[in-house]
């Protein structure tokens, strides 16, 4: 009975990392606003399918999805549909991240690869 109780306890603290495990969905403009809204740590990426180094970004962050030691969403931008966003972001290339608290302007990286350079733009949130 004690492995059961031990066992629940494990499953609970693993759902509850999850809640707080990185995030990745589709950019849109309501879940933008509703996670600044809500204080949380948000990221935008600004991702296009013929970038590699944008491929590369997505490796990486993909490899965190789940992980509660790199909390909040992350929204994948579309970089050649969303020029009224980059516009008034001043995104000026594919493969930026913008790392939000709320609605405030935390860190942006724009072509770094490196695991820790966007790992520590993102945990720029916390």
């Amino acid at each position: 009975m004690k492995l059961i109780h031990s066992l629940v306890a494990l499953g609970l603290a693993a759902a509850l990392n999850l809640v707080h495990a990185l995030e990745i969905q589709p950019y849109s403009p309501e879940l933008l606003a509703s996670e600044q809204k809500a204080d949380k740590a948000v990221a935008l990426h600004f991702h296009a399918d013929w970038c590699p180094t944008c491929r590369a970004q997505e490796k990486v962050f993909n490899g965190w999805k789940g992980d509660s030691a790199v909390p909040g969403t992350l929204l994948i931008v579309n970089y050649d549909n969303e020029r009224e966003l980059r516009r008034k972001l001043g995104v000026r290339t594919q493969s930026t991240v913008i790392v939000y608290k709320g609605a405030i302007e935390k860190a942006r990286v724009a072509g770094d690869t490196d695991p820790q350079a966007l790992r520590t733009a993102l945990l720029a949130a916390r």
